[in-house]
């Protein structure tokens, strides 16, 4: 790290208002930091409107990125003990299934979430209705379903919408609607940002948390990394009766519940059908709605007649390696990124330790696998 310990940046500005760039300002300000965070448009414009946000840390993945996951959902332990009563934040668990063939990999996962002490319960078709209410069990192979009873989910407009009005309180500087940003160095480190709307902002610190655009961004200052951004669909339906509180991780369909007593939905199948156009707009067929819907009906309880409500479709922000990007550019001293998939489950850890990496010049050693710099040595 370049800046030395007795240097604490007095003004820092966040690029991007969604859930890493709203929970690192928050945490600038609350360190006494002059933080401006500033989006293209509204907060919550991007990404963080069309997560599933469901927290978790289940199936296989590096230790590191388990260790930061848990850490993570700590954070939003913490924080549903200060807001106990909040409809956007719950942790009724999770419960996965997988499909009925020879890729199927729940017994595997399961023995390998008991050895992490990950909390998991392997359960028949006819244990779910106990344990978990809401789901239509003959949809589950005989090889059961996983049910994780620490996991939950987020509504992560409500968390940002939250946060935001804490880091105005504290002092923040928020400014929406300012148009492209671009980071400027000067003498080869961040000195601040520049926008298309004619402002222009110094700082000590740019943190660049703009989801997607990151490797564009960071690569117009000659700077590499590796980027595996698919497009999302996450629809949302008219509220539903239903007693489902876990989220369900299932073959075809991945759902949670929302805030208003609605669905959320996703899935690889209805992303990898979404029709995207040289313009950067995006086309979704009437079939893969309905097939979602359907799909979703299924798997619940006395199958209910599901509607759309309403939709999201866009850049689902995955680096190319699949784990994170967290930390300051080594090239240019000053010039932070924040580019990850999970950004629900590490939205409080990650805003937490970018705040004390920007403040402090220290890394953390959580963050040491996930370095931008790890694509430019694979280059």
């Amino acid at each position: 790290m370049s800046m030395s310990a007795s240097s604490k940046p007095s003004t820092v500005v966040v690029i991007g208002g969604g859930i890493f760039g709203v929970s690192s300002a928050v945490h600038l300000a609350r360190r006494g930091v002059t933080t401006i965070l500033i989006n293209d448009g509204p907060v919550a414009n991007g990404a963080s409107s069309r997560s599933l946000a469901w927290l978790n840390s289940s199936r296989k993945r590096s230790p590191e990125y388990q260790q930061l996951r848990m850490v993570g959902i700590d954070r939003y332990r913490t924080l549903a003990a200060k807001y106990p009563d909040a409809p956007w934040l719950r942790f009724n668990g999770g419960l996965t299934w997988d499909a009925d063939d020879a890729n199927n990999e729940i017994a595997d996962v399961f023995a390998h979430e008991r050895e992490l002490g990950y909390d998991a319960q392997h359960l028949a078709a006819d244990g779910i209705a106990a344990a978990t209410p809401g789901v239509d069990a003959s949809t589950v192979p005989e090889q059961g379903a996983i049910l994780n009873p620490g996991e939950g989910w987020v509504n992560l407009p409500s968390l940002i919408e939250t946060l935001v009005a804490e880091f105005q309180e504290l002092g923040g500087k928020l400014v929406t609607d300012a148009g492209k940003a671009t980071v400027t160095v000067t003498n080869g480190r961040a000195s601040g940002v520049t926008t298309t709307s004619g402002a222009t902002f110094d700082a000590d610190a740019v943190l660049l948390a703009t989801g997607s655009l990151v490797p564009k961004m960071v690569s117009d200052h000659g700077q590499h990394i590796g980027d595996d951004t698919p497009i999302a669909l996450l629809v949302r339906t008219k509220p539903v009766k239903t007693t489902l509180k876990a989220v369900l991780n299932t073959p075809r369909v991945a759902i949670r519940p929302t805030p208003d007593g609605a669905l959320a939905l996703d899935s690889a199948w209805s992303e990898e059908e979404v029709i995207a156009h040289g313009d950067g707009t995006y086309e979704i067929k009437e079939s893969t709605l309905q097939g979602l819907l359907a799909e979703a009906s299924k798997v619940l309880e006395g199958n209910p007649t599901l509607e759309i409500e309403s939709y999201g479709v866009g850049p689902k922000p995955i680096p190319g390696d699949g784990e994170p990007v967290f930390g300051e550019l080594q090239a240019i001293p000053g010039y932070f990124v924040a580019f990850s998939h999970s950004g629900a489950t590490l939205g409080l850890i990650a805003g937490e330790l970018l705040a004390d990496e920007i403040i402090t010049g220290r890394p953390h050693p959580l963050l040491a696998r996930f370095r931008p710099e790890r694509f430019a040595q694979s280059a």
